[in-house]
């Protein structure tokens, strides 16, 4: 069974590249959380294909609705106040209400985004035996794994649209998650094909907490750099650098080619003592989600490989009575949260669908040149792949947090009357 996070908080999803929607139930979100639908659709709006003129030209509006899970006892006008939702079947429209806010009942909560921009005919080439394979995608795979009974159109499951799921469950732990701990999840491209930047969030908040004297970073420090990544050109900390590498991705999108990238994701204010030592380790975990996502090729924890070259003596992170001095760590230590940013640096390939000449073979291995016929594809899937990054984070953490709770027993939650 395919979920994100668990045991304690799971998301599942269901839906392909190029079928009617995708649905998503999250399981074991606390109750009494205030969700409301524009919560979850202002993390989805950033996700959404034509969202950044960098990304692919496929537009979609990506709505999402709200069918279970909430509750608001004193005010059904609001939980009521959803998009309506109408199918016809067997030429009866079947009529209703979403959810547009209400608190979390404990019970799961499940939602709805329709796709409505299909172009399934660009997909003609790969259908059947003798359907081309594109190099670098998993085409040949999928059709030899499923005995042929493949959904070509779009890439079926192993689409950036199945990250709906990834985002509607990670936009409800972090709504969670920054109620509760004040945490909050970022993201900064870092790299864009040759072009780098040494500019990085995990940098700029140690410099802050060290200039404090304390872990905690102020919802008005985080404010502010959510403001610069939300103008820069595409999501980066350093603009000089975002403008530039928007420029490589138009002219390597013209040039009918792709480009790789690196995304820094960092969790500010997470609480401390998560995870356990060993097989439940957040580090373990943390480097599962993110490096599980479709193109990822690499997943560093803190100063990644940059430790190979180091001595301990320059890698230790000093400690004083306020925390930690230095984060080289990237907020884990025996894949236990220390209270400083968890930092993680993701590495994504070159978009395996390009429209480059290149040499391949049909689903039946006669040798081809292929050639992309047409498509809308991400010239750099790393331009929208942050918040889905937040989103696993995000899911790990709030699955972490459960687990640590529940291992610190409180007998008043487990009465019903007086003890008299």
């Amino acid at each position: 069974m395919e979920i994100l996070g668990g045991p304690l908080f799971a998301v599942a999803g269901a839906g392909e590249s190029h079928g009617p929607g995708v649905s998503t139930i999250v399981y074991g979100c606390p109750p009494g959380l205030l969700l409301r639908r524009t919560d979850i659709q202002r993390f989805l709006d950033r996700r959404r294909p034509g969202s950044n003129r960098h990304g692919t030209p496929r537009h979609e509006g990506d709505k999402v609705a709200l069918l279970s899970g909430l509750y608001n006892e004193g005010n059904l006008d609001a939980l009521l106040a959803g998009p309506p939702i109408e199918i016809v079947v067997d030429g009866q429209p079947q009529r209703t209400e979403s959810y547009a806010e209400g608190y979390t009942t404990g019970e799961p909560i499940a939602s709805l985004v329709l796709s409505t921009s299909q172009r399934s005919r660009h997909y003609e080439q790969f259908a059947g035996p003798t359907g081309a394979v594109r190099p670098g995608h998993t085409d040949l795979v999928k059709h030899a794994k499923s005995q042929g009974f493949v959904d070509v159109r779009g890439g079926g499951r192993s689409s950036y649209r199945s990250t709906i799921s990834d985002v509607v469950g990670g936009s409800i732990a972090r709504l969670w998650l920054q109620e509760n701990f004040g945490t909050v999840f970022l993201s900064s491209i870092v790299q864009v094909g040759p072009l780098k930047t040494e500019k990085s969030l995990a940098a700029h908040f140690q410099e802050r907490i060290q200039t404090q004297g304390h872990l905690g970073v102020s919802a008005q420090d985080i404010g502010e750099i959510e403001a610069l990544l939300d103008e820069a050109e595409i999501r980066a900390l350093d603009a000089a650098f975002a403008e530039e590498a928007g420029e490589l991705i138009k002219r390597t999108r013209i040039d009918g080619d792709s480009l790789g990238a690196s995304v820094e994701v960092v969790a500010i204010n997470p609480p401390a003592l998560l995870g356990e030592p060993l097989y439940q380790s957040l580090k373990v975990r943390l480097m599962g989600a993110l490096g599980g996502l479709n193109a990822v090729q690499s997943c560093e924890v803190g100063d990644g490989a940059a430790v190979v070259s180091r001595r301990g003596s320059e890698n230790n992170d000093p400690i004083r009575h306020s925390g930690y001095q230095a984060n080289s760590h990237g907020g884990l230590l025996g894949g236990i949260t220390t209270g400083s940013p968890l930092v993680c640096r993701v590495g994504f390939k070159p978009t395996s669908t390009i429209t480059k000449a290149q040499q391949s073979v049909r689903k039946n291995l006669e040798e081809m040149e292929y050639q992309l016929a047409e498509g809308r594809h991400d010239p750099c899937v790393g331009v929208r792949a942050g918040v889905t990054l937040e989103s696993r984070m995000a899911i790990e953490v709030m699955n972490a947090v459960l687990m640590h709770q529940s291992a610190r027993v409180d007998a008043s939650n487990f009465r019903l009357f007086d003890a008299g």
